[in-house]
């Protein structure tokens, strides 16, 4: 199989994963946190590139939403992280880059654009106490994504199943 079609269908594999993983949503005061998207982001990065990563959080972002599974906000809570990480991760070229990008992305520019966005799609208008309730579930949701990545991420490197160096999918 040739390597773009082998990424390609690897990203097509992970965001199913992110759309079927957030059956397993957990409400946290105005929004849905799905741990799961966020680790599909962080396996994305690392295995896939920071490209693949954003385009599989916005097509789950938008899948979730089409099939009644997310908010609106699944769109800024999933591809400022990946988006953060996966520049983050390929300067560093650590899997605590990509970590620290998918939190920070998400909990604090995905939690902070969550605002405008709920106040203009969501018809919310709790003033500005709104603008501190996205952040605090936008980071409880990266978090335990993170966690669950990293330990993932750990045994496909003890498997031999990606370069520990480079962090790229072998494809084996």
């Amino acid at each position: 199989m040739e390597p773009k079609t082998r990424k390609l269908v690897l990203a097509g594999v992970l965001c199913a994963l992110a759309v079927a993983g957030s059956l397993f949503s957990i409400p946290v005061l105005g929004s849905k946190c799905a741990p799961i998207q966020h680790m599909v982001n962080i396996l994305c990065i690392v295995l896939l590139g920071p490209r693949y990563a954003l385009g599989a959080a916005f097509t789950a972002s938008l899948l979730r939403n089409l099939l009644g599974l997310g908010s609106v906000l699944a769109f800024p809570g999933s591809m400022w992280g990946a988006l953060l990480g996966g520049l983050l991760y390929q300067k560093t070229r650590s899997l605590k880059g990509a970590l620290l990008g998918e939190v920070l992305g998400t909990g604090l520019l995905g939690g902070l654009s969550a605002y405008p966005i709920a106040l203009l799609f969501l018809g919310q208008t709790s003033g500005n106490a709104a603008f501190y309730v996205y952040i605090m579930p936008f980071l409880i949701s990266t978090v335990a994504g993170a966690i669950i990545s990293a330990a993932v991420l750990y045994q496909l490197q003890k498997a031999k199943k990606i370069l520990p160096a480079a962090g790229e999918y072998s494809g084996k």
